[in-house]
């Protein structure tokens, strides 16, 4: 099949409902295994402390932007503990099960969370304490107040323990407080969240909720769920939500090399950023072809790779994928795209940068590889043609230490409400 579809329409629109429902906690997954890709190269180039300043300043500058485009899209509108859990559950930074927050709600505006499972320690944990504070307390208090301030400017995560853990294996891993006081003083909006609220991403349209749908729910109003069954959803919301998660892919790694810049020249900032590129590429290659079920053929490539949340969505990169007589893949890439506008991950494509599209193809199934990439008017066309098998990328091999590499979810049953618990003298 020849995908012809102009500029505007979602590559995430061939797929059904059902596969739209497994695809979701892929791409949360997908988001959160950006940072296993890019930290290593952090560390390289500038240190623990630096890699922790980095992650700080991305999440800082991205999740205000993507949550407030999630409340927005879903109908999120509240301003109280559940509206925020709601977000939670729907951002790149908490991937269902894989960082497996369990809720508690006191009332409107006190609650709070365990992490029953946190796939990030358990990658983070064998690096030693010094990782394990930097990810669980430097990065955690900055970054968990930005997310909270889209919700309400005076909310406040804070900590009734969290690792390093005492014991070694202490359960569950860590537990949080949520509480927002009506005569608190107001969280100012990051200032590295300023640019990235200028780009294109952060308002670019995508694809309407269809409000009188009945073929599931339209929008997350109403109950917080225990666990998010996306299959609960309509066909509709389930298309917006998938791109809006790629678009959190994004946004996040506009948040990155702008940090990165912060700290080095553009040289190096496009270095560091394009090793993070192809990491993550060929990585969730190979999990969304598992995902979806899919073979080696050109046909199943193409499929993944409208799946993919590095070309998607496509109304924000354009990116169009053909399956060329069986034989092989087109991608064609505009270069007058928002995405390429914003300089992020697209802008670093070209016909001599072609290692992401290479490791993302190669994911899967080891014989594809890029054939040939050029200009051809205002597009990047590149070619994938299939050849001789070969080595897996040693940036792709980084991410692999991640237990998300593997992870699998499971089956939870329906989605269950969280009913209000007044705690003991409340």
């Amino acid at each position: 099949m020849t995908d012809t579809a102009p500029l505007g329409r979602s590559g995430y629109a061939d797929f059904t409902a059902p596969q739209l429902a497994t695809l979701v906690p892929e791409l949360l997954l997908s988001g959160q295994l950006i940072d296993r890709s890019g930290m290593a190269h952090l560390i390289t180039a500038f240190g623990r402390e630096g890699m922790t300043q980095v992650a700080i300043e991305e999440w800082m500058a991205a999740s205000p932007v993507y949550t407030g485009r999630m409340r927005a899209a879903l109908g999120i509108d509240g301003d109280g503990v559940v509206d925020m859990f709601k977000c939670l559950q729907l951002d790149i930074g908490a991937p269902p099960q894989f960082m497996d927050f369990r809720y508690v709600v006191h009332d409107e505006y006190h609650g709070g969370f365990i992490l029953n499972h946190c796939g990030a320690l358990m990658d983070v944990e064998p690096m030693g304490d010094d990782y394990v504070t930097s990810m669980c307390h430097d990065i955690e208090d900055p970054t968990f107040d930005a997310t909270a301030i889209a919700t309400n400017r005076r909310a406040r995560i804070r900590p009734v323990h969290r690792p390093p853990r005492v014991p070694t294996d202490r359960h569950p891993h860590c537990e949080w407080t949520v509480t927002i006081e009506p005569d608190r003083e107001e969280l100012p909006l990051p200032e590295f969240t300023i640019p990235v609220l200028e780009t294109a991403a952060a308002t670019v349209e995508l694809s309407p909720i269809d409000p009188t749908a009945t073929d599931g729910k339209v929008d997350y109003r109403g109950d917080l769920v225990e666990d998010l069954v996306f299959g609960e959803f309509s066909r509709g919301a389930l298309l917006r939500i998938a791109e809006e998660v790629a678009l959190q892919h994004h946004l996040l790694a506009i948040g990155f090399r702008l940090s990165v810049l912060r700290r080095a020249g553009d040289e190096t900032a496009r270095e560091i950023t394009g090793k993070q590129l192809i990491g993550i590429s060929g990585m969730t290659s190979e999990r969304l072809r598992d995902a979806l079920s899919m073979g080696d053929s050109a046909s199943d490539l193409a499929t993944v790779l409208r799946a993919h949340p590095i070309l998607g969505p496509r109304q924000y990169t354009g990116v169009v994928v053909e399956e060329v007589d069986g034989a092989g893949v087109r991608i064609r890439i505009p270069q007058d795209s928002p995405a390429i506008g914003d300089e992020g991950w697209m802008d670093l494509l070209r016909p001599d940068f072609t290692e992401p599209i290479d490791a993302m193809v190669r994911g899967v199934d080891s014989r594809w590889g890029v054939g040939s990439a050029s200009l051809v008017g205002d597009e990047l066309v590149v070619d994938v043609v299939r050849g001789e098998a070969r080595k897996e990328a040693g940036e792709v091999a980084i991410v692999r230490f991640s237990s998300g590499s593997t992870f699998q979810f499971a089956d939870r049953g329906r989605s269950m409400p969280i009913i209000p618990i007044t705690p003991v003298g409340g």
